[in-house]
């Protein structure tokens, strides 16, 4: 079933005196449960794609489908995740948890309930009472993560949120995110500049093209999960998006 349709998105950014062609035409679908990573060259239009899809940004042709319906603006069922994380520094992680359910109106009793089950889940319990800015870089996305679960979306939208982190960190996010899906069940859209990081998580991955954006090519990975970073076997599928990739990012340089 297609949770989540592309048709045709096309988007202009101003440029001193003329338009900007970003994105040329993206058309994608995603089914329920998929996980799927976007790579392509830098600036090619990832993220604002990402950005169109939550209703962050308007595109300028073509609409985004959920469950068959067109979209507009944001929604709870389209949730985002920051490469920044964007929490709240003056609130402990249990409040930056929380803070997407009070807005909602939830009860603290039910609010609680809910916030620890995802705590537990991103091994931040013991965090519960900290404030974000004592925190690393990994343990601020957890809290990202575990506060954008809470709300309980369909699709969780993901901004290269581990961009920051350093190797050892990132290759273990990458471990406990696959079982965090494999757990919620959730569709996700990932954007990512790491290939290696895209075939590890992606059950397909979709390569953007140099601008003006189009989706160059789809590849299912269907491995055993969870994957590992080092593991030989995922090589084939790095060196088949890159070959893609090569002449994409040598126009970039023309």
């Amino acid at each position: 079933m297609t949770k989540l349709e592309a048709k045709n998105i096309v988007k202009y950014f101003k440029h001193e005196k003329y338009n900007l062609k970003a994105l040329g035409g993206i058309n994608l679908q995603v089914e329920d449960g998929d996980f799927v990573c976007l790579v392509g060259p830098s600036g090619c239009g990832k993220s604002t794609f990402l950005r169109i899809v939550a209703g962050l940004e308007n595109p300028d042709e073509g609409e985004i489908l959920f469950d068959g319906k067109p979209v507009s603006g944001t929604g709870p069922e389209r949730i985002m995740v920051f490469q920044e994380g964007a929490l709240f520094p003056w609130l402990k992680v249990i409040d930056n948890v929380e803070f997407g359910l009070k807005m909602a109106g939830i009860p603290k009793e039910k609010r609680s309930q809910i916030s620890h089950r995802y705590l537990d889940m991103m091994q931040l319990t013991k965090f519960a009472d900290s404030y974000t800015y004592q925190l690393s870089t990994g343990m601020k996305q957890r809290v990202a993560i575990a506060r954008a679960l809470v709300m309980d979306p369909d699709v969780l939208l993901m901004d290269e949120p581990f961009a920051a982190l350093d190797a050892q960190t990132r290759d273990l996010l990458l471990v406990e995110m696959q079982l965090i899906w494999e757990r919620t069940k959730k569709t996700i859209l990932f954007v990512t500049h790491n290939v290696s990081e895209a075939v590890v998580l992606g059950s397909k991955v979709a390569i953007f093209s140099n601008r003006p954006s189009t989706i160059k090519k789809e590849l299912a990975i269907d491995y055993r999960r969870p994957r590992l970073a080092e593991d030989e076997q995922l090589m084939k599928h790095q060196q088949e998006i890159l070959s893609e990739l090569r002449p994409e990012v040598k126009k970039t340089k023309e």
